[in-house]
């Protein structure tokens, strides 16, 4: 949904009131409109594709009005206003009004909203934007701007000590097949749901991240060839046993996984990539659902 654009509807409540003490937000991270804020001064806000709402959504998955944010003696709710593809908050279908708390994640379409609520709302603000500068408003894990500046640190510091450093690269077989059977918000909920599954799995000095799409890496510090695919295997298998259910039906999900260690000669991290991105691509040809390096 790369080039899918969405439009804001242009208000005077946008903009904070001085009089005000606290207020409440929402800030989008996920979608076109990364760290766009929507101050929610009014008792009613409407989100949708249609021009008439607050927060205007132009995505071919987001119906006309779609949602409805309001406030009452004080608490804010969120309710869908039946839309094709459903309203959800915290990955969970919203099927009559729910209140909201500070740090909620309201998904509508393909857009993911943060609500933020209280005193230090600009505080908050400010440190969810941090966040989104090194890490997929989708999945929660760290994103790829993250992930070629500590690969190439990481390079640097095995290059410089001769220490050993491996790489993970994998994706998802047959993704666009499970978006074309089941939907986009199904794909969506398979690539955050195996993030947070594998992220389980990674050491702390280790760094997860999705690289793109459907394409995952893993950097593995002083860990050596036979280690790395031991740890890849690890994976591959979590996956495969994995069940994944969407709106009560079951999504086979595997992976295929290159993997590959740092040489001499690689001075840029597109280096190192590139050579495992070539055993991903042998593992997709070999079958699928393998490691290969």
């Amino acid at each position: 949904m790369s080039g899918d654009q969405t439009r804001v509807t242009k208000i005077s409540s946008l903009t904070p009131g001085p009089e005000r003490g606290t207020e409440c937000c929402l800030v989008q991270i996920h979608g076109p409109e990364l760290g766009k804020k929507y101050v929610l001064e009014e008792t009613e806000f409407t989100i949708g594709r249609d021009q008439h709402n607050h927060i205007v959504v132009d995505l071919d998955n987001v119906s006309r009005r779609h949602a409805r944010i309001w406030t009452r003696q004080g608490k804010t709710f969120v309710e869908d206003l039946q839309s094709t593809n459903g309203t959800y908050l915290n990955d969970r279908e919203v099927l009559q009004a729910q209140p909201l708390r500070s740090g909620d994640l309201v998904k509508v379409g393909g857009s993911i909203f943060k609500f933020l609520d209280g005193d230090n709302i600009e505080t908050q603000y400010h440190e969810t934007i941090y966040t989104l500068t090194i890490a997929d408003g989708l999945t929660g894990i760290n994103n790829k701007r993250y992930f070629l500046e500590y690969l190439e640190r990481e390079m640097g510091r095995s290059h410089r000590y001769q220490r050993t450093l491996s790489l993970m690269m994998f994706d998802i077989d047959h993704f666009k097949q499970i978006n074309d059977v089941h939907g986009h918000l199904a794909g969506d909920y398979v690539l955050r749901e195996m993030a947070q599954s594998i992220k389980r799995l990674v050491r702390r000095e280790q760094c997860f991240a999705r690289y793109g799409g459907e394409e995952f890496a893993i950097v593995m510090p002083e860990d050596g060839p036979d280690k790395a695919r031991l740890f890849a295997e690890k994976i591959r298998k979590l996956v495969e046993d994995k069940r994944f259910v969407f709106e009560d039906k079951d999504i086979p999900v595997t992976i295929s996984i290159g993997v590959a260690e740092v040489a001499s000669e690689m001075s840029e991290p597109s280096q190192f990539i590139k050579v495992a991105d070539a055993n991903l691509y042998k593992a997709k040809k070999s079958g699928r659902n393998r490691v290969v390096g």
